[in-house]
Parts: structure tokens; C-alpha cells; sequence
């Protein structure tokens, strides 16, 4: 069978890190643009991906592609889509769309004239016609349109894959598991000395540098909690239950029996540390993490070798700047004075704070928090 195409979304700056994914699971004809990665493969790529990439959004495969400078030609070749080859009547389906450079402007218009156009196919051939379900459709329809030309994708992860599964609450303004994924990628541990995060939140840096470590693929949390309802393939018609079965056996299989190195959390504040390890314990690693309370401009690292990670607060929802370049400039002393021989890598959406850490910038990488613009800043602490 010839390869399929799929795209796999992702946060502006981390596509790199994506195509490094899925040249692992040896996805083929790799290639990143601004927003994520288009690859190529077979059904076995398709599961993989959605099983083992710990970086990306969601992974979208495209069913149809064609011009469409009006409602009328996209209503018309929406409709010639063979929807009945990845949907029954009895499935419920939703439809998405992003518009931009293009005469059809209206998002939710569009939308509507795709979802008219799956019904109308459906009720000319068969007298019935399949229920939209916008909350919890069994088969994600996306529409992406841009100057003028429309892709029509079906969504083969369902929920986003930066939903996990293991993190029931959060905190206020939480990092998502993906980009705290992203930043785990870009940091030089090697899996033995120590992972300390001295303002670990609901400790999601910490446990997915701990999945990684364990060789854990993300998507089986997923496939673990007998709540969720998997991912969208699965409702596909074309699912091929025995080869998912074997994938996830194998994926079960290569997880490391312990993590080889020490994996700390430490915050000042008593509730976040309580939520840190309840979501540790829902990922299958408590016995792997240390989550307590302490105070990072307190820290003093034991041993001399190691990372340190965190994400501090950059003055988006948390605090007074005035309050903010203290801690800056506090945890700066801390680092430059106690945690010689460790690496530091600071992920903030404030530049202006960074400075007030007072230390030479290694390496900086450029991540995006949503639509904040963030660093991922390295420091080598002699």
C-alpha cells in the first residue's frame, strides 16, 4: 500500500522537535513548517504517532485538498469526499475550521457548510443522515483553509495529546505536558544525575522528564484509563484493532523498569506539592519522584552533578514585577552561590526579569506558552 499523508500540529518552535519524534517511530518524508510537521507512512505510523510523540498537538490526516473560492465550491467538493469510507451512519461527527488569506473569512460559516455537505451525501445515498456531537463527536473533522484552498483532515487523536491523562487539576496557569515536554527535549540530562525543579507547580516538568527517562510513551497513559475513550483512529472505520493491540503490547513492553537517575520537585506552596504528587501517582511513578515543600531561594542541591528546570512566573497572572525581579534576582545568588557543577535551564516569558538573574546566558531557546513569546535559557554554573 502506497504511504498515507498526515500532519502533525505543533507550537510555534518546537516543529523540530517533532521531526526528531518522528523520524524515531521512522516516519518518512519528514518535513517541519511553521505550525508542524507534514510525514508520511502506513497505519502503523499513524498509531505510533499518536502513541509515542510527547512534543506535538494532535495528528491530522488529509482526506481531501482542493480550491475553494467560494461557500458553494467548498460545499460542493466537501461533498465528494467518500465519507462513508471512514464513517457510519450511526457515528457522530464534528467539524473544525481555521480560515485566513482567504474570501471565505467566517470560521464557523465555513464549518457549517462542510458539516451540510457530509450530510447531504450521507441522506441522498441512504435516506438517513449522521448527528453532529460537538462535545464528544466520534469522528473530528478539521477544515483548514488558506489563500483560497481548503484541506479537509480527519483528527486521528481525538483529545490533544498534551492531554495525558494524569493531571486531573491544575494550578492556575499551568504548563502544558507538551510544552513542558519540549522543554525536557531541549535540556542536556543525561537520565543519571539529578532532575531538581525548585518551583515545580503541579509538577508536570518533573513527570515528563520522568517519562522520558522510563522510556514511557505518552499515549498510554491514554490507553490506561479506562475513562477515556482512546484516541479518534479508533472510531475510524478502517481501525485495525489487532495492529493497535500489538503496538501497545511492544510499548508496554520497552518501559524501564526503574528510573536511573533522582527526580526532585520542591515548591513553597503546600497544595501544589499535595497536587504534584497525586498527579505523579496517576502516571504510575510515584515510587520514581520526590515532591516537597521548599523554598527555591532555599535550594541547595546535594551531589555535583545535574539540572536544574523551572518555569517561573512572568508576570502574566502571578504577583507584582517588583516582587518578581526579587525572586529573578534572589534565585540568580542562589544558583551562582550553591549549585556549582549543575546546569540551570530557566524557561520564562519575561526578558526583562531574566536579566535580573545576573547570570551569562549558555544558549537560549525560543518557545511559545500560547501566544507568549518565552526563552528557554541555559546556564553553566562553575
Amino acid at each position: 500500500m502506497a504511504n498515507m499523508r498526515f500532519f502533525a500540529t505543533a507550537a510555534k518552535g518546537t516543529e523540530p522537535l517533532v521531526a526528531n519524534e518522528l523520524a524515531a517511530i521512522s516516519a518518512q518524508n519528514i518535513r517541519p513548517i511553521v505550525g508542524g510537521v507534514h510525514f508520511e507512512g502506513g497505519w502503523e505510523t499513524l498509531y505510533r504517532a499518536n502513541l509515542w510523540l510527547r512534543t506535538a498537538n494532535r495528528v491530522l490526516m488529509p482526506v481531501a485538498a482542493f480550491p475553494c473560492p467560494t461557500p458553494a465550491a467548498l460545499y460542493e467538493n466537501a461533498r465528494n469526499v467518500r465519507w462513508r469510507e471512514w464513517m457510519t451512519l450511526d457515528d457522530t461527527f464534528a467539524v473544525d475550521c481555521n480560515c485566513r488569506d482567504s474570501q471565505i473569512s467566517h470560521s464557523h460559516y465555513a464549518a457549517l457548510k462542510v458539516k451540510d455537505a457530509l450530510v447531504d451525501e450521507f441522506r441522498d445515498r441512504t435516506g438517513r443522515r449522521p448527528n453532529v456531537d460537538r462535545q464528544r463527536p466520534a469522528v473530528q473533522i478539521n477544515a483548514h483553509i488558506a489563500k483560497d484552498r481548503c484541506t479537509l483532515s480527519l483528527d486521528a487523536s481525538g483529545d490533544r495529546l498534551h492531554r495525558r491523562g494524569y493531571r486531573r487539576q491544575a494550578l492556575d496557569a499551568p504548563l502544558r505536558e507538551t510544552l513542558a515536554a519540549a522543554i525536557v527535549e531541549l535540556v542536556a540530562w543525561d537520565n543519571e544525575g539529578m532532575f531538581i525543579d525548585p518551583m515545580c507547580g503541579s509538577g508536570t516538568i518533573v513527570i515528563e522528564a520522568a517519562l522520558k527517562a522510563m522510556n514511557y510513551a505518552p499515549g498510554l497513559l491514554r490507553c490506561a484509563d479506562s475513562g477515556r475513550r482512546g484516541f479518534g483512529f479508533q472510531r475510524w472505520r478502517p481501525f485495525d484493532r489487532k495492529l493497535w493491540g500489538q503496538l501497545v503490547d511492544e510499548a508496554r513492553g520497552a518501559i524501564r523498569e526503574k528510573l536511573p537517575g533522582r527526580l526532585l520537585g520542591y515548591d513553597i506552596s503546600r497544595p501544589a506539592v499535595r497536587l504534584a504528587s497525586e498527579n505523579a501517582k496517576l502516571a504510575g511513578l510515584e515510587r520514581g519522584i520526590r515532591f516537597m515543600r521548599g523554598d527555591a531561594l532555599k535550594l541547595s542541591p546535594r551531589g555535583h552533578r545535574g539540572v536544574i528546570v523551572s518555569n517561573l512566573p512572568y508576570g502574566e497572572r502571578t504577583g507584582e514585577m517588583e516582587a518578581l525581579a526579587s525572586l529573578y534576582r534572589g534565585f540568580g545568588n542562589v544558583l551562582k552561590q550553591r549549585c556549582a557543577g549543575y546546569t540551570a535551564y530557566l524557561f520564562t516569558g519575561n526578558l526583562g526579569l531574566a536579566k535580573r538573574i545576573g547570570l551569562r546566558t549558555e544558549k537560549r531557546f525560543t518557545l511559545y506558552n500560547g501566544p507568549i513569546e518565552c526563552r528557554l535559557l541555559k546556564y553553566a554554573l562553575f
